[in-house]
Order: structure tokens, then C-alpha cells, then sequence
């Protein structure tokens, strides 16, 4: 080809290629984010904009794509691609760079006659929801991927990609696309709808949200369309959780993250794969990845789905811990807990792990210690089956375990007491539970807690003839006294 040639596709790229859409009006705390990319662009660097549906990748990409500097140094060859927008094949993309770019090259197969045009001038190329294209399960999954990172190596072409999955070319820097801030989310909803002002109401909301930005967009969106208060709004949430995350439009969370459900490397997971992630939903702390054998020893290669979870953006991981952002879990958390056959299993595990007596003098002592990470966790699971499966004695034998496991492990107080005592008296559990209950109010200093627990656990053991643990808890009350300096009452319950 010709350098009068090359000159001449030049001259008419920006008649024939496609300007980017028009920027976001706002694009809330990110601005030193947006510099790091601005900076890397001019220097021609490759980007990956890596994270979940919904957390901002296409607006920082087009805020950054219509920023100053960007248009200073690329000019009208600053180019996007909607990757979700045409089939997953190397022909189609290949075509749809072709006449984004301008190049005007008709069925391209590979990028050989592209390589001229695309050589001629410095671009800026940004590949939008780059998962369609790029998932390593899909159709001619290895000829795109070949493509792309071709493209990454181009002197003269900075290739920007947003993506929910992590498989893209090595050649990429990777900027972390950080949490918003309070700020910067309330104001992500107030540029929407600011129906009274600011509210405490909202701060509670977006923070419950994780800061999730298009689920704070959308909750805004719908708050505005049905013009309700923030009082309201927040009933709203509090009732339907992320099917409030619906517009009048059809956008909605739950489209979003279908989206990535759809995608071939989740359908590969097997049958077992969207169970899962109910379960890591359920559990506040998410699931700890050192008892993946012990939690779900029935699902092959589980280690492996795991970290796909985490390719694919749906969970990530945070300090030993496979969660996931807050709306997720919403989406994902099942309905009726006794309705997941998974989450049952691993109920039962957990349970299992927890029938056992915890003593400094009995062996297993240390290995108990597992409760102190997963803690939160377990209690969860018993406040959540205490209520939908109140009447199983095991759920009940459990709680009075887990305290146990709390006092020689983990002294705190538990969100189970009222229901404890709320039990039936005749409940088989309700004094041992009462028990436990009440040591742990006394590891953590509440002696009059202590000592009401322990007096309700007495007359409990007496109505069942349970000399020893008659004995036992009175011991408990003259110690409970003594510390309250009850002394004259601590001897008349030592004796």
C-alpha cells in the first residue's frame, strides 16, 4: 500500500469511523482514577477496567474518552465498541473494528489488512463489556482473544477494555477501581433525586448498598419516577431489596448481573454453580476459603469454581474470604433458607463441626478455634434457622454450642439471647442454652446479666431434678454475687 494511500484512508477516517457516545453528565469520585487512566493513555498504555456489573467501569471509560487531554492527543480517533452489541466471533469483531475505526476494510479475516490503517495514526480504542468477547469458554474464543492482544501491542494504539472477567491481554495495567466514598455516592443519588434535601435516610441506604453505583442510580431513578420520600423509599428497600432496583424502563439490577450469569465460563461451573453463590450470599462474612473441603466436599473441583467466581467479578475476595458486594447478595440470598438443598448441606456441616464439647481439658481445644473467623457467620445461620426452623431440637443444641465455643474462644455477646429467653420452659434446650448464655455474659463483664440468666437457668435445672447442674450453677450465682459484692447473698448460695 501506498503512502499516498495511507494518507488518503487518513484524511477520511473521521468521516467513515464513529465518535464515542456523548460522556456521563457526572461521574462522582473518581477523578483520580480518571488521571491515572488519562496518564496511561498518553503514554499509549493498554488499560483493563476490571470489576463487577454496575460499578461504574463504562462511565469512568467514557469520561475519560471525552477528557481534555484525551481529546488533545487523539483527537476524532478516540474510539468505542460495545462488545455486548454484536455476536461473539472474530468475524464480527474484526468488521465492527473495521468500520469503527474508519479503516473501511470490507470482511476483514484476520488483522493483516487492517494493520496499515490501524499503523497510520495514534487511536485510542476502548472496548466496552469486553466479557463478551473474551471469555475464555466462548466461540472462537482463542481467535479474539488473538486479536485483542495483537491490537495491545500496537505502537500506535492505546487499547482500553472494560470487563467483568479477568481474562485479558498481559500487555494491560490494571487500575483498581476503588469503593466510592459516602460523599461521593449520596451525591450519585442526589444528582438524581433530592426530594428534602439531604437525609440521614440515604446515608443509610447507599452505605447499605456498599456504594454500589448502579444500584444507587437505579434506587434513586425509581424514588424520582414514583416521587416518594425517603421514608418511603427506605420501606420500599426494606420490603423488596433489590426488586426495588427496577425502572419503569426495564433497567434493573437483576439484568445486570444476568448478564454475567450468561456468560459461557459460569454455565461451564455445572448445575451446582448458582447454588453456590446463594450460599456465599447468605453468610454475612461470605464463605472462608480454608473450609471449602469441609463446607462442600460433594462439588468436584470446588477450589476452581471459587476462583472462577472471582474471574467472572461476582465475588471477590477480602481477607481469607470469598463475599460478595451487597446487592448481590441481595439478588443471590435465597427467599426461604429451607428451599436450597446446598444451604442446607452446609448447614448441617457447620452444625456438625459445632456438636462437639469445648474444654482447655479435652482434646480438639485448639482446633475449635476456627470459630473466631467464623463467628459471624455462624451466628447468622442460627438467628436466620432458629426463626424458619424453630422447632428442630438440633438448631437449639447448636446455639448452645456456639456460645460455648464463644466463651473459651471468642467472649462476646450474641444476638440470640432474646430468643433464648423467649424459649418455652419446658423448651429440652432452653437451660443449657440459658446456661452458656450466661457465661458469656460474664466474660464480658455484665455481672448482673450474668447473674439474672444464671437464676432463670436454676429454677430451670430444679424443675428437672438435675443435681449436678444444680450444683454447678449455684457455684456460678456465689461467684456472680461475689463480684457484684452481694457477699452475704454469695454465701447463702455457696452453701
Amino acid at each position: 500500500m501506498t503512502t499516498l494511500h495511507i494518507q488518503h484512508l487518513t484524511s477520511i477516517s473521521s468521516i467513515l469511523g464513529e465518535l464515542p457516545p456523548p460522556p456521563p453528565k457526572a461521574c462522582f469520585g473518581r477523578d483520580e482514577l480518571i488521571e491515572k487512566i488519562v496518564g496511561l493513555a498518553e503514554n499509549l498504555t493498554s488499560i483493563a477496567l476490571i470489576g463487577a456489573g454496575g460499578i461504574g467501569k463504562t462511565s469512568i471509560a467514557l469520561t475519560a474518552l471525552h477528557h481534555g487531554r484525551i481529546k488533545s492527543r487523539f483527537g476524532d480517533n478516540r474510539r468505542f465498541i460495545r462488545c455486548d452489541q454484536f455476536p461473539a466471533s472474530r468475524t464480527h469483531f474484526l468488521n465492527r473494528l473495521s468500520k469503527v475505526t474508519g479503516a473501511g476494510v470490507e470482511n476483514p479475516e484476520d488483522l493483516t489488512p487492517l494493520r496499515p490503517f490501524l499503523s497510520s495514526r495514534e487511536t485510542i480504542l476502548f472496548l466496552d463489556n469486553a466479557e463478551s468477547i473474551l471469555d475464555p469458554q466462548g466461540t472462537d474464543a482463542r481467535e479474539i482473544r488473538d486479536v485483542v492482544e495483537e491490537l495491545s501491542r500496537f505502537e500506535t494504539i492505546c487499547l482500553c477494555i472494560t470487563s467483568r472477567i479477568s481474562n485479558v491481554p498481559r500487555h494491560c495495567e490494571h487500575p483498581i477501581i476503588s469503593t466510592l466514598s459516602m460523599e461521593s455516592a449520596c451525591d450519585i443519588f442526589y444528582s438524581i433525586c433530592n426530594n428534602g434535601g439531604r437525609s440521614s435516610i440515604v446515608d443509610d441506604l447507599v452505605r447499605r448498598l456498599d456504594f454500589h453505583a448502579l444500584s444507587i442510580t437505579l434506587l434513586a431513578t425509581v424514588a424520582l419516577y414514583n416521587m416518594w420520600d425517603y421514608s418511603r423509599l427506605a420501606r420500599e428497600w426494606d420490603t423488596h431489596r433489590t426488586q426495588a432496583l427496577r425502572t419503569d424502563y426495564n433497567e434493573s439490577l437483576g439484568a445486570t448481573i444476568e448478564l454475567s450469569l450468561a456468560s459461557p465460563t459460569f454455565h461451564k461451573l455445572g448445575p451446582d454453580a448458582r447454588d453456590l453463590l446463594g450460599v456465599i450470599a447468605f453468610f454475612p462474612q461470605g464463605v472462608d476459603e480454608r473450609n471449602l473441603d469441609w463446607l462442600f466436599p460433594a462439588i468436584p473441583n470446588r477450589a476452581n469454581v471459587f476462583d472462577k467466581f472471582c474471574t467472572l467479578s461476582l465475588t471477590y475476595r477480602n481477607n481469607g474470604f470469598i463475599t460478595m458486594l451487597a446487592p448481590l447478595r441481595d439478588y443471590f440470598c435465597p427467599g426461604e433458607p429451607l428451599s436450597s438443598p446446598l444451604l442446607r448441606t452446609t448447614k448441617e456441616h457447620y452444625f456438625r463441626r459445632l456438636l462437639v464439647d469445648v474444654d482447655p481439658g479435652l482434646p480438639g481445644f485448639k482446633e475449635a478455634r476456627w470459630i473466631t473467623s467464623e463467628d459471624v457467620n455462624v451466628e447468622h445461620l442460627l438467628d436466620v434457622f432458629t426463626s424458619v426452623d424453630a422447632s428442630s431440637l438440633g438448631v437449639w443444641a447448636v446455639c448452645a454450642n456456639l456460645m460455648e465455643h464463644l466463651h473459651w474462644h471468642k467472649p462476646r455477646l450474641v444476638v440470640l439471647g432474646p430468643k433464648i429467653e423467649g424459649l418455652p420452659d419446658d423448651h429440652p434446650s432452653k437451660p443449657r442454652c440459658l446456661f452458656w448464655l450466661s457465661r458469656l455474659f460474664g466474660t464480658v463483664g455484665k455481672f448482673g446479666e450474668q447473674k439474672r440468666a444464671l437464676m432463670q437457668t436454676l429454677q430451670l435445672w430444679r424443675g428437672r431434678e438435675d443435681d449436678y447442674q444444680v450444683a454447678e450453677t449455684l457455684r456460678l450465682i456465689s461467684i456472680a454475687d461475689w463480684t457484684l459484692g452481694l457477699y452475704k447473698e454469695g454465701i447463702q448460695h455457696g452453701n
